[in-house]
This record gives C-alpha cells, sequence and structure tokens, in this order.
C-alpha cells in the first residue's frame, strides 16, 4: 500500500483527496492553511479540505508557515512514500521535496508550461483563453517548473466563469491524477522538461486586476468579470462609491458616449458604454454596504435614482 500525505486548502482540492481515499491509498494525513476569518463578522472557518478530511476521519495538520516548522517536522516524520499537493497555498521547503520515495507531485490547473502561479483559471479566463486543463507534475524549489506527468485539456466555454471553472476542472485532476498514479508508483511514468521559452504566469490577483477600466473592449471587460466570478469580482466606481459587478454580458450600442457612461436603461438591466463604440449591460451587482442584487432589483431600489448619461469609473 502507498503512503500519501496529501497538501490542498480550497474547494478545488477536496474531489482530489476523496479519490484518493476511495482509490485505496493510505493517506497518513491531510496538510492544509489555518482556518480563516470570513465575511463581515469575520467567522472562524476551516478549509474546504479540511472539512474533507474530517469527513473522512483523516488527520489535519495546519502551518501558519512549513519552513523551519514544528509541522514540517511532523510530516517528514510520517515517512510517506509521495505526497500529493493540490492548490495548497505555500512553497514545499527543500527539505520535504526530498524526503519521500516517489517524490512530490502537483495537481496544477493549467497546461503548463502556461500560467504558473496561484490563479491559472482566474487568468485564463480573464485573458480570453479558449482552453485550459490540468498538469500533474513533480514539484521542485521553482515555482510550478518541474517536470510534466500528464496533462488534459478542455474547452473553455464563453459563458464560463470562474466557479465553473474550478468545478469542471476538479474533476479532471482527479481523473486525471487516478490514471496517472499508478505509473508515478511503479516508476514508469512520463517526465517531460517545461519549455521554458513558453513560460507565462498567473499571480494571485491584485486589487489592481479587480477594477473595471471602462476605455477596454466589451469582450475584455466581459472576460474579467467573469474570471473574477464568483470571487474576488470586479468593481467600478459610481458617485465615489464601489459597486462591484458579478455578472455582465456584451451587448453592441450604436453611440459614442465616453466610456463607463450609462446608455441604456430597461427594467431589468443597464448599460455602460466601453472602448471601441461597445457596451456591457450589467446583469447583477452589489452596491457599497448592500447585498448583490440583480439589476432589476439595484433599479427599482438603491439605484432607482440611475439616469442615462451618468458615470462609472
Amino acid at each position: 500500500m502507498t503512503n500519501i500525505v496529501f497538501m490542498g486548502t480550497p474547494a478545488f482540492s477536496a474531489p482530489i483527496l476523496r479519490m484518493l481515499v476511495e482509490e485505496g491509498y493510505n493517506v497518513l494525513a491531510v496538510v492544509t492553511q489555518p482556518d480563516r476569518p470570513v465575511g463581515r463578522k469575520k467567522v472562524l472557518t476551516a478549509p474546504p479540505v479540511k472539512e474533507e478530511a474530517v469527513k473522512l476521519g483523516l488527520p489535519v495538520i495546519q502551518p501558519t508557515k512549513l519552513k523551519g516548522s514544528a509541522e514540517l517536522e511532523e510530516i517528514i516524520a510520517l515517512n510517506p512514500d509521495l505526497i500529493v499537493t493540490a492548490a495548497f497555498g505555500q512553497l514545499l521547503p527543500k527539505e520535504l521535496l526530498d524526503a519521500p520515495e516517489l517524490g512530490c507531485i502537483n495537481v496544477h490547473a493549467s497546461l503548463l508550461p502556461a500560467y504558473r502561479g496561484g490563479a491559472p483559471i482566474h487568468q485564463a479566463i480573464i485573458d480570453g483563453q479558449d482552453k485550459t486543463g490540468v498538469t500533474i507534475m513533480y514539484m521542485e524549489e521553482k515555482l510550478d517548473a518541474g517536470d510534466i506527468i500528464s496533462q488534459s485539456e478542455i474547452p473553455i466555454a464563453h459563458t464560463d466563469d470562474t466557479g465553473f471553472l474550478f468545478e469542471k476542472l476538479s474533476k479532471v485532476g482527479s481523473d486525471l491524477l487516478k490514471e496517472t498514479l499508478p505509473s508515478i508508483i511503479s516508476k514508469t511514468n512520463n517526465r517531460i522538461q517545461q519549455d521554458e521559452s513558453q513560460v507565462t504566469f498567473a499571480r494571485n490577483i491584485s486589487r489592481e486586476q479587480e477594477r473595471i477600466d471602462w476605455n477596454k473592449s466589451a469582450l475584455d471587460i466581459h472576460n474579467q468579470i467573469r474570471g473574477l466570478h464568483p470571487w474576488p469580482v470586479a468593481y467600478t466606481t459610481l458617485e465615489g462609491q464601489t459597486v462591484k459587478v458579478w455578472k455582465a454580458d456584451t451587448i453592441q450600442v450604436k453611440t459614442k458616449e465616453l466610456p463607463g457612461t450609462v446608455v441604456k436603461i430597461e427594467s431589468d438591466y443597464f448599460v455602460v458604454q466601453t472602448g471601441l463604440e461597445e457596451a456591457i449591460r450589467i446583469n447583477e451587482l452589489q452596491p457599497a454596504g448592500k447585498k448583490k442584487m440583480s439589476a432589476e432589483d439595484y433599479l427599482r431600489g438603491v439605484g432607482s435614482k440611475l439616469r442615462i448619461g451618468d458615470i462609472f469609473e
């Protein structure tokens, strides 16, 4: 029986952990990030992988920082044959990378060498890519730079957002790891070096990336909105107040107003001018201090004073 330590944090990782248990691998422990305060009330909340581990009756280790920690020594002392990571959220120290006989492998949500980093799904959608996938790779000290073992590709639909693609890629990753693990354990797997000339990065999303630039094309803004849905959510401002834009579509207009200008208001949506004489139809939004709501509810309530000619910035 192969002894595995699993390391992961978000919902993307939970089905992968569950697959390992269902397939009969001996998961010695689950390593995940510490519980964090969530929401306005700052309720201390366990990561999805911890919740899954508790359901499966597995020991949980939650280091604040791995390097130099007692938790690191605890993991090494477990003497796993293999370490499997999936969106864990911390770099692994060299002493941990070198510990398992079969190495450390990662389930990464991109077709490496494209989109190394912590936000590959967000960035692929923001960039308007028409495909993505999952890579199983060996880990090394350099971020997401290890040899590729296997990959699986899927299309990105025009309507896909980050939340939906996370779910799809989680299933793809789980299936691909299930298929690939036997060859890793028997040491008969592929090992393909990444082409450094093709490397791109997907750093964690910054606050600056969340702000809508209405001078961009409607397609670019639509990709940004769906790429940041359901977290961290794109935003704009109206009269100095933040407005989060949850859902929108591109729409054709025949006006030449300045980008950011409200050019049309209907009962259940409104339209904002973008660059290139294009526009965005706002379908769901969240005014400052309010819950998210449909554009229809917004226009009937807090947004009832919105007028054609108003400008989002």
